[in-house]
């Protein structure tokens, strides 16, 4: 018994010290963030927009492209690629949806990434919704794009 109480006890002092620490860190980056606040510092901090499975109709692969001005294109989301299964080609890409920047914000909040990609049940077209909730329907015979 009186070697339950002192594991007890260890465990306890363990407990606070671990809590305190975790408390101390907690308000450092407080601290931190309110002086970047105060010197109009802050900067916007977003999450990573998530991995999308690509989707496969056909001898076609259909993938999502979240960063779009690394490969020159006008914006970051809301494009797709498709590529040839065979050989791994890249056929077409497809801007999806348009994002109209404001030059007084950070870019990076502004971007609207594709959160879903699923291929319709019996249509072969594939369905897709943004981070806004938007959905989308592509035909990728004709790369039409219908909003619905």
């Amino acid at each position: 018994m009186k070697g339950l109480n002192m594991l007890l006890r260890v465990f306890w002092i363990v407990f606070a010290i671990v809590v305190g620490i975790e408390g101390a860190f907690a308000e450092q980056v407080m601290t931190n963030q309110s002086n970047e606040m105060a010197g109009g510092q802050l900067k916007a901090k977003r999450l990573a927009p998530p991995d999308i499975d690509p989707v496969v109709i056909g001898k076609t692969r259909y993938e999502v492209i979240h960063w779009g001005k690394e490969r020159g294109l006008k914006q970051n989301g809301g494009y797709i690629a498709a590529f040839d299964t065979s050989n791994g080609k890249e056929l077409w890409v497809l801007r999806v949806y348009d994002i109209t920047y404001n030059s007084s914000l950070e870019g990076d909040v502004q971007d609207v990434f594709i959160v879903s990609m699923s291929k319709g049940f019996f249509s072969g077209k594939l369905h897709i919704k943004d981070e806004k909730g938007r959905h989308f329907i592509v035909d990728p015979n004709t790369r039409s794009v219908e909003q619905e």
